[in-house]
């Protein structure tokens, strides 16, 4: 693996009002790494993830992507950077009026400028990766959380991401279909794909993960 620094969190701190969120994060993650962010609910990783590619803005500190400071650039600057970071929601936010194939192009077509005819072509090679193109024509209200899930990863990675960062990925999923996810992080981290993922499940983080981070660590507070 390439030891090279992908992410670097310094200082991060984040509060809402009088409520300290994250408080003095330092932390680094390496191409290629698998890292687990765990703790409880409300313990603020959502929130840790969000501030990573400024959907929330840190209250102080600094990320920086290869090199670059998110929390010095402009809006324009900080979305050419995003493209880069996939991000999986935990709920999906797939668009319910759209076919799985539709979801997954949209992106390519609207923000890269790709024909149509280039992104569906991407659409059933990363749909059959994630084996669910024999879905491609059917509407997210159709499919399980599992496989919501499935279309959710070739989505973002539909925009060819530097990086890949999932909320809460199983958090609705029985433990047979958390399995099927672990299986495809692991798939997508033997491609050498760098995957930072936010979970309270122990046991899904050890199968997966390269390092494992407590929230407590994350936290300076005792």
């Amino acid at each position: 693996m390439e030891d090279k620094t992908m992410i670097e969190i310094k200082d991060l701190k984040k509060s809402f009002g009088k409520n300290i969120i994250l408080d003095g994060v330092n932390e680094e993650v390496k191409k290629g790494q698998v890292i687990c962010v765990i703790g409880p609910s409300g313990a603020g990783k959502s929130t840790f993830l969000r501030c990573l590619n400024l959907l929330e803005e840190p209250s102080a500190g600094a990320v920086l992507f290869e090199g670059q400071n998110l929390v010095e650039m402009g809006a324009k600057e900080v979305q050419t950077v995003r493209e880069k970071m996939g991000m999986v929601f935990q709920g999906f936010n797939l668009f319910p009026n759209m076919t799985v194939l539709d979801n997954v192009t949209l992106a390519p077509i609207k923000v890269k400028g790709m024909d149509k005819e280039q992104a569906q072509k991407l659409g059933h090679q990363l749909l059959s990766e994630v084996g669910m193109d024999d879905k491609a024509d059917a509407y997210p209200l159709s499919l399980s959380g599992g496989q919501k899930q499935r279309v959710a990863i070739a989505r973002a990675l539909a925009m060819n991401p530097r990086i890949l960062c999932y909320d809460e990925p199983t958090s609705a999923l029985d433990p047979n279909l958390r399995d099927e996810v672990a299986n495809l992080l692991l798939s997508l981290k033997k491609e050498g794909m760098t995957q930072l993922v936010v979970t309270h499940d122990m046991d899904f983080a050890e199968k997966i993960a390269d390092k494992i981070l407590k929230v407590q660590a994350l936290d300076a507070r005792k």
